[in-house]
């Protein structure tokens, strides 16, 4: 698992450039939920990555501090937000003092903690109230043709080849799901899929031969090489 996590870091301005962002409604549930707003909260966001959430995070007005343990995805999350705190550490062993944070934050990332340490750590540095909030942006296999690339991607890793979600760790979340879509070049979408961990462990080779593919099939269903991603956010929140 660590290697996989790990393997972000040699690909993080791919990923910073081309992986999605998360819509407004996100966030606006992320407050509902947690019984508070995010202006003006304390929050950490774990496994920050280049930044996409970190960034979104500040915009919502709350002081928000960056946990990254990988070196590429660190510089590239400092290049991009030269205004916003990151230290290195993983959910697993927070580099954080105790019941000091509003809210603690995984966009994308609560997967690759284990829960048997990443929950006593979230319950360690949280406020009494304060609120875990765990996300996944997931393509939307609602939509046809996001169905039948998924088919494809799992014949072509095979069970193992894709992430699984961890368990939660017995906490008490609530869900919510928040669906949104954009419009992005067909180059884009395809470098996006090629930022996930599983191409990033491939190989250049047998990655480009899936890419090529890819891009003569979708470039019959888009001839304007323009894509709508269609996304559902899964949101799990713990109020400690």
């Amino acid at each position: 698992m660590t290697k996989r996590a790990r393997s972000f870091d040699a690909a993080a301005a791919l990923y910073g450039a081309n992986r999605p962002g998360y819509p407004p409604a996100l966030f606006d549930a992320v407050e509902e939920l947690a019984g508070r707003r995010l202006a003006g909260a304390r929050v950490a966001d774990v496994g920050a990555g280049t930044g996409i959430a970190t960034a979104l995070l500040r915009e919502r007005g709350a002081e928000v501090l960056a946990v990254e343990p990988g070196d590429g995805m660190a510089a590239e999350f400092r290049r991009a937000n030269p205004g916003i705190p990151v230290v290195r550490g993983d959910g697993d062993r927070l580099p954080l003092a105790g019941a000091a944070f509003d809210f603690l934050t995984y966009a994308q990332a609560w997967h690759w903690t284990d829960a048997a340490r990443s929950v006593p750590e979230a319950r360690r540095v949280l406020r009494p109230g304060g609120a875990l909030a765990l996300w996944w942006n997931d393509l939307d296999t609602g939509v046809p043709w996001i169905a039948e690339q998924d088919e494809r991607l799992r014949a072509f890793f095979g069970v193992s080849g894709l992430p699984t979600r961890e368990s939660l760790g017995g906490l008490d979340v609530t869900a919510r799901e928040v669906r949104w879509s954009r419009r992005i070049p067909l180059a884009m979408h395809l470098a996006n899929t090629a930022s996930h961990s599983a191409f990033l462990l491939l190989g250049e080779e047998r990655t480009r031969a899936f890419l090529d593919a890819e891009h003569a099939r979708l470039a019959a269903l888009f001839p304007d090489g323009t894509v709508e991603e269609s996304y559902v956010v899964t949101l799990n929140v713990a109020v400690m």
